[in-house]
Parts: C-alpha cells; structure tokens; sequence
C-alpha cells in the first residue's frame, strides 16, 4: 500500500507541475515573438518583388448552409494572381447545386465534384493536381479571409526558398454561447501560444489547416496528403518536418471561423483531434532511429507526455469519485481545486490576459471576453483528457491504408 501511495502521490504532483510548466513555457515564448517577431513589422502587409500565383483549395463536404458565404469571401482579398478551386466531396445536399451557380457567377472559381465521399485528404490532392498555382492555400468551408490574409502568407515564400508552409491565424466568429465564447480564449491561448513558441524553437507541431498555406514543390516533394489519416493538417506538417522543410506561424493571416457550439459537436471535434494526433505518432516513432530528426524529439515527447498526462489525470478523476462511495488509497485530488488547483487556475487567468493582450492589436474589444475564458480550465482538462483517453487506443489500433472519410463538423450555425 505505501508503493501505491508514493505512485499516486506522484501522479498528483505529475498532474499538477506538468500544466504549470508548459503554461508558463508558452507564456514566456508567445511573449519573446511578439516583441522580437511579430511587433516590429506592423500591420501594413509588405510589398513584395513577386505575387506567385495562388491556388485557394476549398474542401467541402454537405457545406450549403457556409459555402456560399465563404467562396465570397475569399472574392474580396486584396492579392492580384490567384484563382479558387472548391472541391466537393460527394455531398448529398445542395452543395454541389450551390457551387455551379457560383462558378457561373465567378471566371477564377473552378469546382470538382467528386461522385463519393473520400475523404478530405483525398480532395486536398485532387485539388492540388488541377491546380495553376505556385503556392497551395487551404481554408475550410466555413472562413471568412481577412483582405491581406493572403500576402502576409505568401511574404514568407516570396523570402524564404526553404519555407514549406504557413500557418494563418484562426478566430471564432460565433460568440452566442458559452461553449463558443469559451473557445475564443482557447484559439488565443493555447493555439496562437503554442504556435508562437513552437516557431520560436524551430518546430512547429501542426499548422492550422483551417488556414494554411503550401508551397506546392514542397507538397510534391513529400508525396502530398496521405489519404488514411484522420487529420489532414497534423500529418502533412510532420510529413514537411522530416523533409526539413521550414515551417512559419503567421498572426496577421487571419481567418473567421464558426466553432462547434453543442457538446455533442465539441465532443466529436475533439475525439478527431485525439486521434489525428495518436495517429500522427504512431506513424512517425521511426524519427528516434535518426538522429537527422533530433529537433522533432521534444516536440514528439511533449505530445507523449501530454497523453500520459490524461490518463493520469483520468485515473485521479475516478478515484476521486470512487472515493465517495468506497475505501480507496488516499489521494489528494479534487474536482474542486485546493490551493494547487487554485495556482493553475490563478497562472491560466494570466496566460488568458497575455494572449488576448498579443491578439487584441488585430482585434478590438478582445478583452471583453475574458469573464467566458475563465471556464476553459474546466473543458480543457476534463474534455480534453476524456477525449485522449477513448481516441488513442483507437488511433493506435485503427487498421490504417484505407480512405479517411469525413462528415461536415458542427459550425454552430444553429
């Protein structure tokens, strides 16, 4: 009984440090590339030697209610050679009716209609062979581009022959509910931080594929999109990785986006996530056998160790619970944090300040959002490790080489 004590009092001390630390790791890096990075180039995006053609890839899969929407959108960027090509993969409501209407109505926008649902990996490739451009910009069938979005990513091509890819910046624009309102705090802290700290390291662990830009050698270069993967974005980036391809965050790329408002739609969201990423490691454990891929191994690790993470956190979470009803070993976790739990909550109060600090230079009256983000501590340690728990045994197992068919995730439009 005392070995099982020390291993769950370590377990609680696991718990608690690892959170603290990566909060202010993240902390400390979004910081440094504001101030060293992001601030001094201003909010004028640049005039550069050359505008490479850009071919704009919309999947789409049964998008009536957003398609139009977005394809009209991205009509409105100020970039002078680019075209938009939809791809619409085997929808069974208007999308396609939709889409033909506005090529009618648009000479740069072409669309593929593929008869079955393969898959958005799948319609990425397609998109990308019929394509004119130099550079590859993916954005998702519910976002609105901001006008420069555009040459602010491309700026990185235009000056870095290295440069793989791009990363743009995702905000919700849904803000009705708690669920939304909450996620506005999580696409600051947690995504623009990480990204902004990973970049700083040199190895950014996914690009955004709400969002993102290729350069189109690149994607040929590492055989494009595999189409067994749940996630599109999380594979493509590590498949660039590993070809020592550079890979840059940029925050003034901007994009609107709609968020899952239901828990339903949150929970299917973040199972996805889960999964993509388990997947993801399970495919690429044979960078420790070379040691050209040295600088992948903390990013590698730290996804690991936030895998174990969740299942500590969940083990602690149901003897906590069981505690109520039968006689389990002493532990000192709870639901309702003590003076630990209150530290975490405390130091995430401050990560949400720094991060809508950085990101209300590109959007006004941020901070009004701070009272909502006070609750993601809750969803992002209770759903998040939930989620891990039931999608890695799946990503690890899952029988992998066949086509990863998708459906259209919640927009909140209701």
């Amino acid at each position: 009984m005392d070995v099982l004590n020390l291993l769950i009092l370590a377990a609680e001390e696991f718990v608690f440090y690892y959170p603290l630390a990566m909060s202010i790791v993240w902390i400390v890096g979004a910081l440094y590339f504001f101030y060293r990075r992001e601030r001094r180039y201003g909010s004028t995006p640049p005039v550069l030697s050359h505008y490479p053609m850009v071919s704009v890839l919309i999947p789409a899969h049964n998008e009536q209610d957003a398609i139009q929407s977005t394809v009209e959108s991205i009509m409105q960027v100020n970039y002078p050679n680019f075209e938009v090509i939809v791809i619409d993969d085997g929808s069974k409501d208007d999308t396609p009716l939709i889409l033909e209407q506005l090529a009618e109505k648009y000479n740069i926008l072409r669309v593929l209609i593929l008869e079955k649902n393969m898959g958005k990996p799948s319609a990425l490739r397609f998109g990308t062979l019929a394509s004119r451009g130099e550079i590859m910009i993916t954005i998702d069938a519910d976002a609105y581009v901001e006008p420069e979005a555009i040459t602010w990513m491309v700026s990185h091509f235009v000056s870095g022959p290295r440069v793989g890819a791009v990363t743009g910046n995702p905000r919700v624009r849904n803000r009705t509910s708690l669920l939304a309102k909450v996620q506005v705090g999580e696409y600051s802290s947690i995504i623009g931080m990480i990204k902004r700290t990973q970049r700083l390291l040199g190895k950014v662990l996914t690009v955004s594929g709400v969002i993102v830009a290729f350069r189109k050698e690149a994607l040929y270069d590492v055989g494009l999109w595999d189409i067994d993967m749940i996630t599109d974005d999380i594979n493509i980036t590590w498949k660039l990785e590993k070809r020592f391809w550079d890979i840059r965050y940029e925050p003034k790329a901007m994009c609107w986006i709609l968020v899952p408002e239901s828990l339903k739609g949150l929970w299917r969201q973040r199972l996805r996530w889960s999964q993509g990423g388990g997947e993801v490691i399970r495919r690429h454990i044979g960078i420790w056998t070379d040691w050209r891929y040295r600088r992948l191994w903390p990013v590698y690790t730290e996804y690991v160790v936030s895998v174990i993470w969740s299942y500590t956190y969940f083990i602690l979470l149901v003897l906590w619970i069981l505690g109520w009803f039968l006689p389990v070993p002493d532990t000192h976790f709870r639901f309702i944090p003590d003076w630990k739990g209150t530290l975490l909550v405390f130091l995430c109060i401050i990560q949400f300040g720094v991060s809508l600090f950085i990101d209300s230079h590109y959007e006004k009256g941020l901070f009004r959002q701070i009272f909502w983000v006070i609750w993601y501590p809750i969803v992002y340690w209770i759903l998040t490790a939930l989620a891990t728990v039931w999608a890695t045994p799946k990503a690890l197992t899952r029988k992998m080489g066949e086509h990863a068919t998708w459906v259209s995730p919640d927009r909140g439009l209701n």
